[in-house]
C-alpha cells in the first residue's frame, strides 16, 4: 500500500496487525494507529461513533476499549487523507526519518474489528519501559534496532550461501549434530543415550565431516552450521553459535583466502553500500602481529606499533623496569593530549582505575610511564640517555603530551594471544577514548593472520588434545605443516614448526580461521600418535578419519567465519548477544525459557546416569 497509495483509495480491506496509539477527537472520532504485522508500517484507523438502538456501535466500541498491541484483524474501506506537513525533527533541527513508515496519503475507515487475542493488565508498554532478557519476546517486539539487526543477519546469511554458490560454485550440505567425542582442542557437550555408557557429542565444529566430504568426491562445500562448545563466555561467545563453514578440494590456503576475500567484499556492497574493500587485504604473520601489536587478532586502526628497545637502552633503566636478567624491552606511544598536564592526568586517573589492576600485577614488572615535555631535559626522558632518548625521539616522531610506555618481558618465543603490553595498548586507547582524548576509531581494516606456531605449549585453561607429549595443536590437529622445513621440524623441534594455517581478523576481532588439511593418512596418525603422542584409546576415536584418508583423499583446505561475531562487527555492536534472536547470559542460560533445567531422577534413570557428590 505504501508504495502506490493512490491506487488504493476506496477499495475495500482486510488488514492483520497491532493496535497503537488512540486518539478522542470531538463529534465521536476515534483515531488508532494500526501497525502492520511485521511492526514496519502504519496506517490510521478511523471511527466514527454511530447509535444502533441505543447502543454505541460494536466496532467503534471495541476501537476505544482494546489495549494497545492487541492483534487484530480490521475491515474497512481505504479513504484518501491529506498528508501532515510538518515532520518531527531531531534536538539539532535535522528531518528524522520515521520508522515504522506511516501511510500519510490514506486511512482506513473502520466497519468491523476482531482482537485475535488480549493482554494481561498488569503487561504495560511505554517508550520508558525496559524489558529483561527473561523477556525477550517483548524486547524484540518493541526494540525495532532487535529487529532490524536480526533481519540483517537474515539477509547476510542468504547472500552469503548464494554468493558462494554462484560465483564460486559451492554447495551447501548439512552435517549430523549428533557426532562422537573427538579431542580437537575444546569442550565438548555430550549427549547420553539410553544404552548404558553410550554418548554423542556436539560438534564442537563440522570439521571431520567436511573432510569426509573432500574425500567423498564433493569439491566445494559450504554450510552456514550450528557448532557447540563448553567454554567460558565471554561478550563474544556463545555455548552454541554460528559460523560460515567452507571447504576446497584440490586447494591451497592461497584459494581459500581469495574466495573469503571476494566473499566479503561482496557482503560488504550489498549489506552496507561500501564500495570495493581494497583487495587483497593486507598480511601480518603471527610472529609480526604479536610484536607490533601485541595480539594476534590485531586494531590495526589504533596505531601505536610496539618497536622492540632493549638493545639502545643503559642497563640502569632495565633493571628497573622488570625482575628479569637481559629481558627484551618494548615501547609503544600512545598519542594523548598536546597538554602535558592533561596527559598526566590521564596517566594518574587510569592507573588508579581498576582496568589498570592487571598491568600493575604483570609478574614481567610494572610498565615504565613516561610522558614527552619539551620544557625538560631530554624532553622528559633522562633515564633513558642522551643517545637513546634521541634514537626513540626519532624512531616514533615524538611531540608534547604523547605518552610513552615501557614493558619488559622473558627472552622467549611470542606465544598465545596477546602480550601485556598489547592488552595495555588496548585499555589506554579505549580510556582516551571515553575521555575524548581520541576520536573513536572509524572503518573497517581487513587483516590476515599467517604462519601460527603448528603446536603449542599445554596450559591449565586448555584443554587441548589428550595427549601426553605436554604439547597441543594451536588450531586443531588436522593442520598441515606449511614446507617440506615444516615437516621436518616435526622431527626435531615441533615447536618451531609452523602451520599452514591462517585467521581473518577485523577491527581487533577474529572473524574466523582456516587452513591447508593434512590429507595424507600416515601423516595424520603420526601427527597424532608421535607427535601429540595420543594414547591407543584416543587414536581409536579418529579411525574414521584416518580411513577416509586412505581412501585417495584429494589436497583440501578450507576455513569458518564466526557468523554471530561478523555480523555484530558489521552492524557495530559490541556483543554477539545483540543480533542473536536467542542468546545465551554470561552463564550459559537461557533466561526465557529458563534452560538449562536440572534432571528428574527419571531423566537419569533413563540414560543411567548419577549425580556424584560435588566434593
Amino acid at each position: 500500500i505504501a508504495d502506490d497509495e493512490a491506487t488504493w483509495i476506496d477499495r475495500q480491506v482486510t488488514l492483520h496487525g497491532y493496535l497503537g496509539t488512540r486518539g478522542i477527537a470531538n463529534k465521536g472520532l476515534t483515531f488508532t494507529e494500526l501497525h502492520d504485522m511485521s511492526l514496519e508500517s502504519v496506517v490510521q484507523i478511523v471511527s466514527t461513533a454511530t447509535k444502533h438502538a441505543d447502543s454505541i456501535s460494536l466496532p467503534h466500541r471495541l476501537l476505544q476499549d482494546l489495549a494497545h498491541h492487541t492483534p487484530v484483524v480490521v475491515e474497512g474501506t481505504l479513504k484518501g487523507r491529506q498528508a501532515p506537513k510538518t515532520s518531527k525533527a531531531s534536538k539539532h533541527g535535522a528531518p528524522v526519518s520515521e520508522k515504522p513508515t506511516t501511510i500519510t496519503g490514506l486511512e482506513l475507515k473502520l466497519e468491523n474489528i476482531v482482537p485475535l487475542n488480549t493482554l494481561p493488565d498488569d503487561l504495560i508498554v511505554t517508550e520508558d519501559t525496559v524489558f529483561g532478557p527473561n523477556q525477550r519476546h517483548l524486547q524484540i517486539k518493541h526494540d525495532e534496532t532487535i529487529r532490524d539487526a536480526l533481519r540483517f543477519r537474515s539477509k547476510a546469511a542468504r547472500f552469503v550461501r548464494d554468493h558462494l554458490a554462484d560465483s564460486h560454485g559451492f554447495e551447501d550440505f548439512e552435517t549430523p549434530l549428533l557426532f562422537k567425542s573427538t579431542p580437537e582442542g575444546a569442550r565438548e557437550f555430550l549427549v547420553p543415550t539410553r544404552s548404558p555408557g553410550l554418548a554423542y557429542a556436539l560438534p564442537q565444529s563440522p570439521q571431520q565431516y567436511k573432510q569426509i566430504l573432500m574425500a567423498s568426491g564433493i569439491p566445494r562445500y559450504m554450510q552456514i552450521a550450528k557448532c557447540f562448545r563448553d567454554e567460558d563466555l565471554r561478550a563474544d561467545r556463545q555455548p552454541e553459535f554460528t559460523q560460515v563453514d567452507l571447504e576446497m578440494a584440490f586447494a591451497s590456503g592461497e584459494d581459500v583466502m581469495r574466495t573469503v576475500e571476494s566473499t566479503v567484499r561482496a557482503l560488504w556492497k550489498r549489506m552496507l553500500h561500501i564500495e570495493d574493500l581494497p583487495l587483497p587485504f593486507p598480511r601480518l604473520t603471527y610472529e609480526e602481529a604479536m610484536s607490533r601489536y601485541g595480539s594476534d587478532k590485531p586494531d590495526i586502526r589504533l596505531g601505536s606499533e610496539i618497536t622492540r628497545v632493549d638493545y639502545m637502552l643503559p642497563v640502569d633503566l632495565i633493571s628497573k623496569i622488570g625482575p628479569h636478567a637481559e629481558p627484551i624491552v618494548d615501547v609503544m606511544k600512545v598519542p594523548i593530549s598536546k597538554d602535558t598536564s592533561s596527559t598526566r592526568k590521564f596517566v594518574v586517573d587510569f592507573m588508579e582505575s581498576a582496568e589498570a589492576l592487571p598491568f600493575l600485577q604483570n609478574p614481567d614488572g610494572q610498565p615504565g610511564i613516561f610522558i614527552v615535555d619539551s620544557r625538560k631535559p631530554l624532553q622528559g626522558l633522562q633515564p633513558f640517555g642522551f643517545e637513546a632518548a634521541e634514537q626513540v625521539d626519532e624512531m616514533l616522531a615524538l611531540e608534547d603530551g604523547d605518552l610513552l610506555v615501557l614493558q619488559a618481558r622473558k627472552k622467549l618465543s611470542l606465544a598465545g594471544g596477546s602480550t601485556p603490553l598489547g592488552n595495555l595498548r588496548l585499555a589506554l586507547h579505549k580510556a582516551a577514548v571515553k575521555q575524548g582524548f581520541l576520536p573513536a576509531p572509524k572503518g573497517f581494516a581487513f587483516t590476515w593472520i599467517t604462519d601460527f606456531p603448528l603446536f603449542s605449549p599445554n596450559s591449565d585453561s586448555d584443554p587441548g588434545q589428550g595427549g601426553s607429549a605436554g604439547i597441543s595443536s594451536t588450531h586443531h590437529p588436522f593442520t598441515a605443516p606449511k614446507s617440506p622445513e615444516d615437516v621436518d621440524l616435526l622431527l626435531t623441534d615441533p615447536l618451531q614448526a609452523t602451520a599452514d594455517h591462517y585467521d581473518l581478523v577485523l577491527n581487533g576481532v577474529e572473524l574466523g580461521g582456516g587452513s591447508r588439511r593434512i590429507h595424507n593418512a600416515e601423516m595424520q596418525a603420526f601427527i597424532l600418535r608421535d607427535i601429540l603422542k595420543m594414547s591407543e584409546v584416543r587414536m581409536r576415536d579418529f579411525d574414521h578419519l584416518i580411513e577416509v584418508l586412505r581412501a585417495g583423499c584429494p589436497p583440501h583446505a578450507g576455513m569458518a567465519l564466526g557468523f554471530d561475531r561478523l555480523v555484530a562487527v558489521m552492524l557495530g555492536r559490541e556483543s554477539v548477544r545483540d543480533v542473536i534472536a536467542f542468546p545465551k547470559s554470561g552463564r550459559g542460560q537461557d533466561l526465557l525459557v529458563k534452560s538449562p533445567t536440572m534432571m528428574t531422577e527419571e531423566q537419569l534413570k533413563t540414560y543411567h546416569l548419577r549425580l556424584r557428590d560435588s566434593q
